[in-house]
């Protein structure tokens, strides 16, 4: 198996091959500061069709400008309202506010994204209880502003506390932490080892076809359970497949039913074990 997954890393992990994914954003800056915040964004709102995740994602950008962690750094109620319109399916202009405002705030304290996200603690066999602490962090930084950390801030920075598979969270992860032609590798705090698979449905279908787990519906256990699996073959980098790997459902369109791809797809035997 590990020669396959080698083969489509090979073939598809490769920088001029990103779009449409949203890591693209990423790459649309220079600066360390305004690359990390652009990676939070894109990943935070990377649910949907992609084409609505890419405009929407543009429309933030716009705003922002050339260099968004300065306009972090400087937001006001009068930038507050030119996000009065936005819409992303139910992500709305005001939980985009909001999340500038903890940002200013988290930013103003402890510098970076990183370094606010190690601070929640950089220990432990996996990144989870990190990401759970940073949640938290963000919570209380809501609440200091005097606002409820509502609903709709809640659903960009979901935790692992709530037993959510938290695909966008640890997708901005894997981007931050990993370092190759696909993964920016900004971050510094924390090793590769410790990231999680961010299961979307295309990973968490090509997945069971290959016999990593047998669930039917996805939570961070599965997430947990699929990158366990993925340790055993590359236990020094348990998430280095994944971009790889869900482009057999993304670009060539594999939805586990038979196609005209099938006959030229790398997982054909396990699908054809599977039928059997």
């Amino acid at each position: 198996m590990k020669d396959v997954l080698e083969g489509l890393y090979a073939k598809y992990n490769r920088r001029e091959l990103i779009a449409p994914d949203p890591l693209q954003w990423v790459y649309k800056f220079n600066r360390k500061a305004d690359m990390e915040l652009a990676g939070f964004l894109s990943a935070a709102l990377a649910y949907g069709r992609v084409e609505q995740i890419n405009r929407d994602l543009g429309r933030v950008f716009d705003i922002t400008g050339k260099r968004p962690a300065e306009f972090v750094g400087n937001f006001s109620n009068a930038d507050r309202k030119r996000f009065a319109d936005f819409k992303h399916r139910f992500t709305t202009g005001e939980d985009v506010a909001d999340l500038f405002d903890v940002f200013k705030v988290m930013l103003g304290k402890w510098g970076s994204i990183e370094k606010c996200f190690a601070g929640s603690g950089v220990g432990g066999e996996n990144i989870l209880s990190a990401l759970g602490a940073f949640c938290e962090q963000v919570g209380q930084i809501q609440r200091e502003l005097g606002r409820e950390f509502h609903r709709g801030l809640r659903y960009l920075f979901t935790s692992p506390a709530d037993g959510s598979v938290c695909k966008r969270m640890n997708l901005f992860l894997r981007w931050m932490v990993r370092k190759d032609d696909v993964d920016a590798g900004l971050w510094k705090s924390f090793d590769k080892s410790q990231l999680i698979v961010p299961v979307d449905v295309h990973i968490a279908r090509l997945t069971k076809i290959l016999g990593f787990h047998s669930r039917e519906t996805t939570s961070i256990k599965t997430a947990i359970e699929i990158t366990a699996a993925f340790a055993k073959i590359e236990p020094r980098d348990p998430v280095k497949y994944d971009f790889a790997l869900s482009r057999i459902g993304i670009v060539e369109g594999c939805t586990g039913k038979p196609s005209g791809y099938c006959a030229n797809c790398e997982l054909l035997i396990w699908c054809k074990k599977r039928a059997d």
